[in-house]
């Protein structure tokens, strides 16, 4: 004889529950010999009588009423796990590992997308961890991360994809105290002489040091933007960030400056897998929004 299969499992449950063979055979839309037939094949792969029947009553053995609990519980684990294969091929369950630079926590981009992401599909869970620019090309490529937002450039493979989430601009953030300070708007020539501590980000130290026609003083590459306002605060050093940053962090000791021309553009963008197969992070990126 073949093993138990699911059909006995609901063939004995609808008995079990109407403890009546024509109603169960009809609940289950069988034929009454073919439902005897299951239960009967159940109770010999047991081997033990599931049920007692006479001419006017049916009713559970002692073997029945300890299986019971079991059959139930196995067919609603068996559903269960039904309902969650097809809520993860459409992507509406599963996990998604976020990689963030600190900028996107501090411009809003972050919250929103993930915010937005999370009232849309509240079964899939979303983690969020800061990284190092440097290392996501890695974790993208390893699965360790599933999604990044960086700020670009940025050297990454053929592999990976780039979504433009936001444009804003460079602005230069001084020691209060310094005649930098005293501007207004800073020329790219006026911080030729200054110290720069330089974020992951570098192209906006770089490029005002070109349009300035000098090569810039580092003093230190400390990292996050936290850090690199730190070395602004501490140290009298200069720092070119995203004005995102400038709109939301006040430390003491610093004060923001605009830059003269035309505006150094810094681009917040989110990267991915470029041929991803994970449901859930394929609606992840349906619903992220794209800058204009």
């Amino acid at each position: 004889m073949s093993r138990l299969e699911l059909r006995h499992v609901r063939a004995f449950l609808s008995v079990a529950r109407h403890l009546h063979f024509a109603r169960a055979a009809e609940e289950l839309d069988m034929a009454p010999p073919a439902l005897t037939r299951h239960v009967q094949e159940a109770e010999r792969h047991l081997g033990a009588r599931l049920f007692h029947r006479s001419r006017t009553a049916v009713s559970l053995t002692a073997a029945g009423e300890a299986y019971l609990p079991e059959a139930a519980a196995a067919l609603e684990h068996l559903q269960r796990g039904q309902e969650l294969a097809a809520l993860a091929a459409r992507g509406e369950v599963g996990r998604i590992v976020a990689g963030y630079v600190s900028s996107a926590v501090y411009s809003g981009a972050l919250q929103r997308s993930i915010g937005e992401f999370r009232a849309a599909w509240p079964r899939v869970e979303v983690s969020v961890t800061e990284i190092p620019m440097e290392d996501v090309a890695r974790r993208l490529e390893t699965g360790l991360l599933d999604v990044a937002y960086v700020r670009p450039p940025l050297a990454l493979p053929d592999t990976v994809r780039v979504f433009t989430l936001q444009r804003d601009a460079f602005v230069a953030a001084v020691p209060a105290d310094s005649p930098y300070a005293a501007l207004e708007t800073l020329r790219p020539a006026d911080l030729a002489e200054a110290s720069f501590a330089v974020p992951e980000q570098e192209f906006g130290t770089l490029e005002l040091a070109r349009r300035g026609r000098f090569v810039p003083r580092i003093a230190a590459r400390p990292g996050g933007l936290l850090a690199v306002l730190a070395c602004v605060s501490v140290n009298g050093w200069v720092a070119v960030i995203p004005d995102a940053l400038a709109g939301c962090v006040s430390l003491p000791g610093i004060v923001y400056r605009r830059i003269a021309g035309k505006p150094i553009t810094s681009e917040l963008a989110l990267v991915c897998r470029r041929h991803e197969r994970a449901p859930a992070v394929r609606a992840f990126l349906r619903l992220v929004p794209k800058a204009k």
